[in-house]
């Protein structure tokens, strides 16, 4: 299980996070909704290692403390994290993206298997393994950017505004994909603003304001919440 809690953030004088408590267990799909400025990308930003939350946080994986580590060494712990924004080598090809996304020691055993794997998950991919990225569509950018990640092996993949610009028909797909990865055990944390699709995925979820985790239930609780349906569901 990854375990958050007591966890603030700041960012000057800006509260960004204050005294977050959440978790997701392994093999589930948890959804963390909110509008912008919530505090949801800098929550997923501080368990990645990437920002540094206020004294007193505690982050745990299966136990084991990891607030603290260096970023680098957090996929080697199983917790991979895809950005709002992909990320990806545009100069590199599709299979020179992914050979990096398993440089860990975690994920350098049955890279080759991994990766058939991917390919298998994303057959675009497949077809355009030796492509430039750069040249490719958002939709299919974001393919990659999932496809690495997947490549370190994770336990836990965070995904942050994965449908960010991309057009609906390739959310769909991009969804679709998302439940195959979660058959194989993979456990997501997902940031989407797109609540009906990243809800249809999940277990359960958080709603975020300010800062704070406000509520929390099962997917099909909060669908039928009349907060989250006024809020994120465009329904009265």
């Amino acid at each position: 299980m990854l375990e958050v809690s007591g966890l603030s953030l700041r960012y000057g004088k800006h509260l960004a996070l204050d005294g977050v408590a959440a978790n997701i267990g392994r093999g589930e799909t948890v959804v963390i909704l909110g509008a912008n400025g919530a505090g949801k990308s800098s929550l997923l930003k501080a368990i990645a290692g990437l920002v540094k939350p206020d004294e007193g946080v505690r982050i745990k994986l299966d136990g084991n403390p990891i607030a603290g580590l260096p970023p680098h060494l957090i996929p080697s712990m199983g917790i991979a994290l895809v950005p709002e924004g992909r990320g990806v080598f545009g100069d590199l090809t599709v299979e020179q993206n992914l050979l990096l996304g398993a440089y860990s020691s975690r994920a350098r055993s049955g890279e080759e298997t991994r990766r058939r794997h991917v390919y298998e998950l994303f057959p675009k991919l497949a077809e355009r393994r030796r492509q430039t990225v750069n040249t490719m569509s958002g939709g299919e950018q974001q393919m990659v950017a999932v496809a690495r990640a997947l490549m370190s092996k994770p336990d836990y993949l965070m995904l942050d505004e994965p449908s960010l610009g991309l057009a609906p028909v390739v959310v769909t797909e991009l969804f679709e994909t998302l439940g195959r990865v979660r058959e194989t055990g993979v456990a997501l944390l997902i940031v989407e603003q797109n609540v009906r699709m990243s809800l249809s995925v999940a277990d359960r979820g958080y709603l975020m304001e300010a800062g704070r985790i406000v509520g929390e239930g099962t997917a099909a609780a909060l669908r039928r919440d009349s907060a989250v349906q006024r809020a994120f569901l465009g329904m009265a």
